[in-house]
């Protein structure tokens, strides 16, 4: 009988596995968790081929490298392109909870349909960060039934309450599924062309205890010398010396190298290590060894981390000029591809730190910011101060990032680094010295926060000597740090609200000329505030409208959210034009999948539904108070505060609002916040007023009509006439109070207005529904709602079902619209 030809590429997956693996289909989580060398990824990419097979199902591969999560996000951005879906392809990385539920329903909406789809995501362990793992169930909570994600980890990421509350939705696969048992070690050794007595099978699986790389290394190192390895062999030995060691010399050192990369395609291991014949060499690799393969799209190839760790071994081995030569052309490879994390590590542990300050300087610090501010102080530490100072732009990136971090000693040390670096080369041209120097006193800037007059000299000074837009600051972030008004942001003390207002007209044109128009129109806004604060409405509208013009296609949405919220404040006090619907407007933001501008769009509605007493309508987020889900940037906290404090009022929940001032004003006294702390007070009084504590009531009310005077503020208490009307009637009355009252009682009518204006037998209906409504009685069709809603056509059909049932009209589609129109016509 022929000798059998040995095979160790052979794919075997048991009869047990496959039983094992068949639940996946069922489950919206399934988690594969068990040590290195398991084969997990092995049997979930024979599941899935045979899943592409059976049920054409759409595949997505994510592989995780690194607990860095921007290149984690850039791999699960080039997956879904990879599966032909572009959803991601501008979606900024969630950094909260907020942020990962609406990614969650984002990609629930873009997976849904007939067609089966499977995420598969491996090497999970290597994502340190919890919240992660949490995010995938909420994900798998959400998700439609044709969805199914597969997770791969060496560890288990799955907490107890999550496990219980998937329930059935789950299921776990370990090492019991996965290693070998006597009989199936026997058939895969038959199938590797290996013939083993029952005795050394017994042997082999006390050795290995089923695991499955362990096994593969034992039965190569079989076949090549005639034995088995003895029982105090290293697996790593072990391993190099069945896998690496073997192969000529030109191969060896082309896995030394390549194993450095996560991923490579061809083009990219023939640059790396300019081997003449790349292509036969990594055809030959793949076919004769199980841990280099070639991806589904059959242009990437990936080292097993078994291979990975073994090749880097012996990456370290070779002369160091030549690991600092093969470090060199991986950091080229990757600056030329734009993947500036890769480059920065790259060139760091090749020591080429000329190459990794010119990869900070083209970043301008958006990936670098997604680093370890220790790992960067570190990178620091090792770079000669000669270079640095070669790289003055890097220092003023370097700067701002640190003021990003808050590590302020260290910027200001960045500081006097730059200040040398321009003192010892004179040869710089005056120009080029003067947007240093002009950079510089922009970031230094920000050390002034809402101190105007402070700024303004350093954005003046910046203005008059930059030629150029600056380097370090992109004109796309956000501006108001998450604040929905920017007279909140720069009110610092009663009194000085003119002289405020002057210097941010005189202000910003400068600092707009050095950033690109970041923040364009904030000075507009700000002054429409002030009007409206004063009860000029007629002023506030005008200037209103201005500011709306000044940043119509600027991209500043940051500024346009903050018009949008004195918008809706000023419709509670006069007649106005509506711009969109609370409801066009959170569809349009939704498609920017950008959380920042969602909060401050939240923040709004809260507050507007806060004061009209609609607390049904305030969105989710601060009607149940989960605002520990998002982050809030420290400037813009106290102004979220307050909002959510409004909230709490409509709720009835007094004793809360009361017991949140002090530190609430004390935030605010930190910041100088003086208009925050002016609502604040206002609230509080208004808390005191309704629990029947008349003389706390009266007292902070008295403090905050002192504070209110100098600048003739009326709107905060307008605002909360409701609440302390009875309470101002009993101070001694003054021309401010006078005018408070006047505009407190035409406010209340106007609210009323404005909250009859839905029939009460609509009252059960959502601000989005009822918007629905009023669009579907201007006889549009549901494709042309749709598009005004910025919703799917099947969107609309299920709210108009939702309406139907939630007002009990049945009948057919003529009668139902008509009964509907009807109970819109009512009269409350």
């Amino acid at each position: 009988m022929p000798k059998r030809k040995q095979d160790f590429n052979t794919i075997y997956i048991s009869e047990r596995l496959q039983e094992a693996l068949r639940p996946i289909s069922r489950c919206a989580l399934t988690s594969v968790v068990a040590p290195m060398g398991y084969g997990k990824t092995t049997a979930v990419n024979w599941y899935l081929a045979e899943r592409r097979k059976e049920e054409n199902a759409r595949i997505i591969r994510i592989s995780v490298y690194s607990d860095n999560l921007a290149i984690f996000w850039k791999s699960v951005q080039d997956a879904f392109l990879r599966a032909g879906l572009s959803i991601l392809l501008d979606y900024p990385c969630p950094t909260d909870a907020a942020g990962g539920s609406l990614l969650a329903d984002d990609l629930c909406h873009a997976l849904a349909g007939e067609k089966p789809c499977y995420l598969f995501i491996d090497d999970f362990h290597l994502l340190t960060d919890v919240h992660t793992a949490a995010f995938l169930c909420t994900l798998a909570n959400r998700l439609p039934e044709n969805v199914h994600v597969i997770v791969a980890s060496r560890d288990r990421f799955l907490p107890f309450a999550a496990q219980v509350r998937l329930g059935g939705r789950l299921c776990q696969l370990g090492t019991a599924e996965l290693r070998l048992n006597h009989a199936e070690l026997a058939v895969y050794a038959h199938r590797c062309g290996t013939a083993l007595s029952d005795a050394e099978i017994s042997s082999l699986l006390y050795m290995s205890e089923g695991w499955f790389s362990a096994i593969y290394l034992h039965l190569r190192t079989l076949a090549e010398r005639g034995t088995l390895p003895n029982r105090k062999s290293d697996i790593y030995t072990m391993f190099t010396a069945a896998m690496i060691a073997p192969l000529p010399a030109d191969a060896r050192e082309f896995l030394a190298v390549m194993g450095l990369a996560d991923e490579f395609t061809l083009e990219m291991a023939h640059f790396i290590t300019e081997t003449p014949h790349t292509e036969k060499l990594l055809t030959t690799l793949t076919e004769q060894n199980a841990f280099v393969k070639r991806l589904p799209d059959g242009k990437v190839y990936r080292f097993h981390h078994m291979m990975k760790e073994c090749a880097k071994r012996t990456f370290h081995t070779l002369p160091p000029e030549k690991q600092a030569a093969y470090r060199s052309r991986f950091g080229i490879w990757y600056e030329e591809h734009r993947q500036y994390l890769h480059a920065m590590a790259a060139y760091r542990q090749g020591r080429n730190y000329d190459a990794l300050l010119r990869i900070v300087e083209q970043d301008a610090g958006i990936l670098l910011s997604s680093l370890s501010p220790k790992a960067v102080l570190k990178a620091i530490e090792e770079c000669p101060v000669s270079i640095l100072k070669e790289h003055p732009l890097a220092i003023l990136v370097l700067m701002r990032s640190m003021f990003n971090w808050r590590l302020i000693p260290e910027m200001m040390r960045m500081k006097e680094l730059l200040l040398t670096a321009i003192a010892e080369h004179p040869e710089l041209p005056e120009q080029e010295k003067g947007n240093l120097l002009g950079e510089c006193d922009l970031i230094l800037s920000f050390l002034m926060y809402n101190d105007i007059s402070a700024m303004s000299r350093l954005h003046r000074s910046a203005s008059k000597q930059m030629s150029r837009p600056a380097v370090s600051i992109q004109n796309v972030g956000g501006w108001s740090f998450g604040s929905p008004s920017v007279l909140m942001m720069y009110h610092r003390e009663p009194g000085a609200l003119k002289k405020e207002l002057a210097e941010m007209e005189e202000c910003m044109p400068h600092y707009y000329k050095i950033t690109n128009g970041h923040g364009q129109g904030a000075e507009k806004i700000m002054s429409a505030e002030a009007y409206f604060l004063q009860g000029k409405f007629t002023d506030a509208q005008i200037a209103l409208e201005q500011a709306y013009a000044q940043i119509e296609g600027n991209g500043q949405e940051n500024i346009a959210l903050c018009c949008d919220f004195l918008a809706r404040r000023l419709s509670l006090c006069i007649e106005t034009e509506e711009r969109a619907s609370f409801a066009a407007r959170r569809a349009y933001l939704l498609k920017q999948h950008n959380i920042a501008w969602l909060n401050i769009f939240n923040a709004t509605a809260a507050y507007y539904y806060a004061l009209l007493g609609e607390t049904e309508e305030i969105p989710e987020i601060f009607r149940t108070h989960t605002l520990f889900s998002v982050n809030i940037l420290v400037p813009g906290k106290p102004m979220i505060e307050m909002v959510e404090n409004q909230v709490y009022l409509a709720q009835g929940a007094y004793a809360k609002v009361i017991g949140r001032s002090e530190g609430l004003l004390a935030a605010c006294a930190g910041l100088q916040y003086a208009l925050v702390a002016l609502h604040l007070r206002i609230q509080t009084a208004a808390a005191y007023a309704m629990l029947g504590k008349t003389e706390e009531a009266q007292a902070l009310l008295l403090q905050a009509l002192q504070e209110a005077e100098p600048d003739e503020f009326l709107l905060p208490f307008v605002e909360n006439y409701r609440y302390i009307k009875k309470t101002l009637e009993k101070l001694p009355q003054t021309p401010l109070l006078a005018r408070i009252q006047r505009l407190g009682k035409a406010s209340e009518q106007r609210q009323k207005q404005l909250s009859t204006h839905r029939p009460a037998s609509l009252a059960a209906l959502t601000e989005r529904e009822y918007e629905i409504v009023k669009l579907m009685a201007s006889r549009l069709r549901n494709r042309e709602i749709a598009e005004k809603l910025f919703l799917s056509e099947g969107s609309v059909k299920q709210y108009i079902n939702q309406i139907y049932s939630k007002l009990q009209i049945e009948g057919d589609t003529h009668s139902k619209r008509k009964q509907l129109f009807q109970l819109l016509e009512e009269k409350t």
